[in-house]
């Protein structure tokens, strides 16, 4: 009897930090995967091609809406393409016949969309729309996709749960996400596509990214610099290794999300529907203050930091505690790396990289 073909997965944003992670999840599952990513200059272009090296894809292979296929890897390739490119991404889309996609491609940062907010509506609205045409018009069984813990906004009851309301963003970047989520949502409803977003708390891991706290603190301490402490450290963060980010969007991806029942329009609950519509927290849920954090890194590397204590920053929020009870109940899924253990991974990972 023969084997059954390979579900075939979009992965979007593998060039990006967690993307990367995924896909090589993905095709060590023995997934048939496309990645894509358009591989901008946000930050460091090496690190992104770094990345696309490890999973056998070489930064002269890639050239603007061309399949590449790895030569490490003969169940995975690679396209260059900007989700924006409607008619690109449809084309794309019609030849592969995906069955699940997961999109995590997104313009990120909330403080730089304090300065380019026309990127973000491109890249995650405009974007996003074309990922959920592709999926209605191409049958696609299950569309996981990004969404952020920025998205709670001015909530202050913690842990922040799915079912409360999320209408106080304050930031374009948040603004985004939760646009994404109203989106999802009326394409489950009106086409019955399966939807499951993912609302990130802060990711940290090997091939993490340069605008993020561990990426600068480490920096900073190699090369003794002092570091900016936003909100004189007195902010709280549920940090999440990437290898159990990882874990909980497979768990996710291969169980398309369903309606409820019992759902009621009259007491709705945000984080479910009627339709095959489900909102997700994926977290640690163990806040950690961030003098505490700035402490695990000196202490991996052996050397105190200088630390320039600043005003909180517009946008920022001062704290975020994930209530993961969801994907407790549907999928058992719970983090279980420690924080010295993840930060240790990602020093070493950067004194590899960097060859220090």
């Amino acid at each position: 009897m023969a084997n059954p073909e390979p579900q075939k997965v979009l992965v979007t944003g593998t060039a990006g930090f967690i993307g990367f992670h995924l896909a090589v999840r993905l095709i060590n599952q023995g997934y048939a995967v496309v990645g894509l990513d358009n591989v901008n200059d946000y930050y460091d272009t090496a690190l992104k091609f770094g990345r696309l090296k490890e999973t056998g894809i070489e930064e002269g292979e890639v050239s603007y809406n061309t399949l590449v296929t790895s030569k490490r890897y003969a169940n995975y390739r690679f396209i260059k393409l900007n989700l924006e490119d409607k008619s690109n991404i449809d084309k794309l889309f019609a030849a592969e016949k995906f069955d699940l996609v997961c999109n995590l491609a997104a313009q990120p940062g909330v403080r730089y969309s304090l300065e380019n907010p026309d990127v973000y509506v491109q890249s995650n609205i405009v974007g996003f729309l074309n990922i959920l045409e592709g999926c209605r018009h191409y049958a696609v069984k299950h569309l996981v996709y990004a969404s952020s813990s920025s998205v709670y906004g001015l909530n202050e009851t913690m842990p922040f749960s799915t079912e409360d309301n999320v209408d106080h963003p304050i930031s374009l970047y948040a603004a985004s996400k939760k646009s994404n989520e109203l989106m999802a949502h009326t394409y489950s409803h009106l086409f019955n596509l399966p939807t499951t977003g993912l609302r990130f708390f802060v990711v940290y891991g090997p091939w993490g990214r340069p605008d993020m706290a561990l990426f600068s603190f480490t920096e900073s301490i190699i090369q003794g610099k002092a570091i900016k402490v936003f909100n004189n450290g007195e902010m709280l963060r549920d940090f999440t290794y990437v290898d159990d980010i990882v874990e909980g969007i497979v768990r996710v991806l291969e169980n398309p999300a369903q309606g409820e029942k019992d759902w009621n329009g009259k007491k709705p609950n945000p984080g479910v529907s009627k339709a095959p519509y489900k909102i997700y927290n994926i977290g640690n849920s163990k806040p950690i203050k961030l003098l505490d954090f700035i402490t695990t890194v000196e202490e991996k590397l052996g050397a105190e930091v200088e630390k320039i204590m600043l005003p909180i920053q517009p946008g920022d929020v001062l704290s975020t505690f994930a209530d993961t009870s969801g994907l407790e109940k549907d999928f058992n899924y719970k983090p279980n790396t420690l924080l010295k253990d993840g930060v240790s991974s990602f020093v070493d990972w950067y004194k590899d990289f960097y060859k220090i």
